[in-house]
């Protein structure tokens, strides 16, 4: 039901990314979806580090949604995601770009360091395995918005 997140697999759905495939909802383009993934995979690195904005008590909830194999719903609003972000990169191919770079520091940083937990603003301290159940619904649901999955 989820994409695989290996790199041969996102990067096979993201290079049928058109500069202006439109969202089948939300206001995105498509350029900003991808920085947004890139933001995503640097709040796990803890370069981008966030504090949980949600209630403690509901932390464990929260991260058994992981495991399931409910979607994340459509025109969701994070704090992290902004409307009117501008854009960082100069197209749509060099965004591309610095997510592959990122998404490849995110495995390095897990692999080097197993037992390494980032916090998420809505699902707490995850660790690898959980951060790569997020990121497969995470693209699983922007890569279905752009009609590239």
């Amino acid at each position: 039901m989820f994409i695989e997140t290996d790199l041969e697999t996102v990067l096979s759905h993201l290079n049928k990314l058109k500069a202006d495939t439109k969202p089948a909802w939300g206001k995105m383009s498509a350029q900003r979806m991808v920085e947004h993934l890139t933001d995503t995979i640097r709040i796990a690195t803890a370069e981008n580090p966030q504090e949980l904005i949600i209630p403690e008590d509901k932390v464990e909830r929260m991260v058994a949604f992981l495991y399931t194999d409910k979607p994340m719903a459509q025109d969701m609003q994070v704090p992290f995601a902004k409307e009117g972000t501008p854009l960082r990169n100069e197209e749509l191919e060099l965004a591309i770009d610095e997510f592959v770079d990122v998404y490849l520091e995110f495995q390095e940083l897990f692999a080097q360091n197993p037992e390494l937990k980032t916090v998420h603003a809505y699902y707490g301290p995850l660790d690898y395995e959980q951060w790569d159940l997020l990121n497969k619904k995470h693209l699983t649901h922007h890569f279905t918005q752009f009609g590239i999955i």
